[in-house]
C-alpha cells in the first residue's frame, strides 16, 4: 500500500530544513493573541494537534499550561520528547483516531495542519476526535488558510537555496487541490515530493462542526484576530466549542 503523502515528507530531514525559516514569531503572536481573548487560564490542560518538533507546544506550555503534542511523524515526536516535563508530553498519533476521551479545556490544530486527506470521512474523523477529547464547553483553536485568497495569489514557481540545496518548487491548483511539486538535489541524489492541501471554504468546516456537535463562536482573518473577509484575509480562523 502507497504511504499518504505526508507521512512520508514530513518524516524527512528536508521537510524541516524547508521550512526552517518560517516566522514563528509572528506564531507567538497569534498564540499570545488568541490565549488573551479566550482567556484561557494557567494550568489549562491543551492539545497541540500536529505539533511537529513541538515549538508551539513548548510556547504553550511556557505560558502556564498543561500541553500534550501529537504528530505522526516519528523523528518530529523523537526531536519534541527532548523538550517534555511534567506538564509538557509527546506522542506519535494519527490525528484521524481517537486519542483521548473528556480530557482537554483546549484544542488547537494550528498553520494549516489539515485538509490533507482525499476523503472527507477522513477529516470528519479528524472534527470527531477533537469533540471527543474536549471536555463539556472545551474550545477547539482552528487555523487554516482562506482558499480565495491563496488561489489569488498564488506563485506558480519558485526556488529557495537553504543550507546549500536549491528546492525548486512549483504550485497548481487541481481538482480544488493546490498541489505543490518540491525537487531537489542533494549528495548528487534527485529527490522529488508533493505536498497536496484541499482549498476547502468556511462552508465546509461549518458542514464538519454542524455533525461533531461543535457550534462556531468566532472566525477571524489573521493572526491579529482581525474580521474575516473572503477576499482579502490571509488565514480562516475559527473557535469552536463543544455543545
Amino acid at each position: 500500500m502507497q504511504k499518504e503523502w505526508f507521512s512520508s515528507w514530513f518524516d524527512t530531514p528536508y521537510y524541516h530544513t524547508l521550512y526552517k525559516n518560517r516566522d514563528y514569531e509572528e506564531a507567538s503572536l497569534f498564540i499570545d493573541n488568541v490565549s488573551n481573548f479566550l482567556k484561557i487560564k494557567q494550568s489549562t490542560v491543551c492539545w497541540d494537534l500536529c505539533c511537529g518538533k513541538g515549538r508551539h507546544s513548548i510556547y504553550l506550555n511556557k505560558k502556564g499550561f498543561r500541553v500534550i503534542g501529537t504528530d505522526l511523524s516519528e523523528q518530529s515526536i523523537c526531536e519534541a520528547n527532548e523538550s517534555a516535563n511534567e506538564t509538557l508530553e509527546f506522542y506519535q498519533h494519527d490525528m484521524r483516531k481517537l486519542f483521548r476521551t473528556n480530557y482537554f479545556e483546549v484544542v488547537f490544530n494550528l498553520f494549516t495542519s489539515f485538509g490533507y486527506f482525499e476523503k472527507r470521512e477522513d477529516d470528519l474523523h479528524v472534527f470527531d476526535s477533537v469533540q471527543k477529547a474536549l471536555k463539556s464547553n472545551g474550545l477547539f483553536v482552528f487555523d487554516y488558510l482562506n482558499s480565495e485568497y491563496v488561489k489569488s495569489r498564488m506563485i506558480e514557481c519558485d526556488s529557495k537555496t537553504i543550507d546549500g540545496i536549491t528546492f525548486n518548487i512549483s504550485k497548481k491548483v487541481e481538482n480544488n487541490t493546490i498541489i505543490k511539486s518540491i525537487d531537489f538535489t542533494d549528495k548528487g541524489e534527485l529527490f522529488h515530493f508533493e505536498e497536496r492541501v484541499k482549498l476547502f471554504d468556511k462552508t465546509y468546516f461549518e458542514g464538519l462542526a454542524k455533525e461533531c456537535n461543535l457550534t462556531i463562536l468566532n472566525t477571524f482573518g489573521n493572526y491579529q484576530l482581525q474580521e474575516f473577509d473572503v477576499n482579502t484575509s490571509q488565514r480562516l480562523i475559527l473557535v469552536l466549542q463543544k455543545k
